[in-house]
């Protein structure tokens, strides 16, 4: 049966997802998996042979997408996908899998796994655009929007607008990451950027446990030498650190901008555009400043949208700010990037940026955000 004639359907999707994580993903070309290859086929239509790949992107998109914790974390290393998994035996990985949830192999073989796998399932569902269960559909919308990069230009300025979580980002020097005025990261189960990244960055060992949490204790170093342990810094600081184990992906610094402001009391926060354009502009400051530091020297840089997550700043008015400041950038070899993890977030930047180069544009733009940030 080929992949177009194929039913996408929860229960055969869940089918391939289950033969993956018994066979690897060491073996994912020797197995028959229509519909993981039909979910995971880039836009265009030319023929390759990189398809284990792409469905190796789609499974690592799915699993990204499961809210951290303890799910996600046992879903990366249940199909391989996590650091030193992804040549070891389906019984090592249930095993570290079990570990995760503090049961034994066989309860989690029979519970645990079962939902995991599911949820995956679940999640390349929607990313190939059906939440029918047993219809057939053809002609799906496909997953590389979700993994494509937009190519942006605005006036002067070229931008890489790229459209997934942030720890997916490859070969970007620097990746900024928004945080509070205390500099505290947030625990690595936690579903933000500053999360995500901590998570990303951390080292495991063989087994997927954590040896050293090296995002989380260099900024705690830095913090120290800069006289900021028991205090918060200035709204606007950005602290650089190393960047961990995601060195591997080709990030080199990770710049903690602090831009939300906790408000004494309550688990809520204050953050305001002038002071993520304050950050955005100290983060380009800082590496052209450390630029000639590295070789070969730091070049690219990519901005989440600042304070739009626990700070409550809508997408629009961050894009906004944050243009500001890298519109204000004279350093003419800078290769911009942003990254936002929803599609329907991407088309609100898309449409923000575009308009600051229409005539006129500024009455239509607000009715395209405002129908957008009800989607957002």
């Amino acid at each position: 049966m080929s992949p177009g004639a194929a039913q996408f359907d929860l229960a055969s999707v869940l089918r391939e997802v289950k033969m993956v994580r018994a066979e690897g993903l060491v073996r994912i070309r020797e197995l028959h998996l229509p519909l993981l290859r039909r979910a995971a086929a880039p836009l265009s239509a030319a023929v390759t042979d990189a398809w284990p790949v792409e469905i190796e992107n789609l499974l690592s998109v799915a699993v990204s997408r499961l809210g951290g914790g303890d799910l996600q974390k046992a879903a990366a290393v249940t199909l391989g996908l996590a650091p030193g998994m992804r040549d070891r035996p389906a019984a090592d990985r249930r095993r570290i899998a079990a570990k995760v949830y503090s049961v034994s192999v066989e309860r989690f073989r029979k519970s645990q796994e079962e939902m995991v796998l599911g949820q995956i399932a679940e999640q390349i569902c929607w990313i190939a655009g059906t939440g029918t269960r047993g219809t057939e559909r053809s002609g799906l919308p496909l997953l590389a929007p979700h993994l494509q990069h937009r190519s942006l230009r605005v006036g002067s300025v070229e931008l890489t607008l790229h459209v997934h979580s942030v720890e997916l980002v490859r070969d970007v020097d620097v990746i900024v990451s928004p945080l509070n005025t205390h500099l505290s990261l947030p625990e690595m189960f936690k579903a933000s950027v500053p999360a995500a990244l901590r998570r990303a960055g951390a080292v495991r060992d063989t087994a997927g446990d954590v040896i050293a949490d090296a995002i989380h204790d260099d900024l705690i170093d830095w913090r120290k030498a800069h006289g900021v342990l028991g205090r918060p810094a200035l709204p606007g600081t950005v602290a650089p650190t190393g960047p961990g184990a995601l060195a591997a992906q080709g990030v080199r610094r990770i710049y903690h901008a602090a831009v939300t402001v906790p408000r004494a009391g309550t688990n809520d926060y204050d953050v305001t555009p002038q002071d993520v354009s304050a950050a955005a502009a100290r983060a380009l400051a800082l590496m052209s400043e450390e630029r000639d530091a590295f070789t070969p020297p730091l070049r690219s840089i990519c901005f989440p949208l600042l304070g739009a997550g626990r700070g409550g700043l809508p997408p629009g008015t961050s894009v906004s700010a944050l243009w500001a400041a890298l519109v204000a950038d004279s350093a003419p070899d800078r290769d911009l990037h942003l990254v936002v993890r929803r599609p329907s977030v991407a088309d609100l930047v898309t449409d923000v940026l575009n308009a600051r180069q229409l005539p006129g544009a500024a009455a239509e733009l607000s009715e395209v955000k405002e129908k957008r940030q009800r989607c957002v």
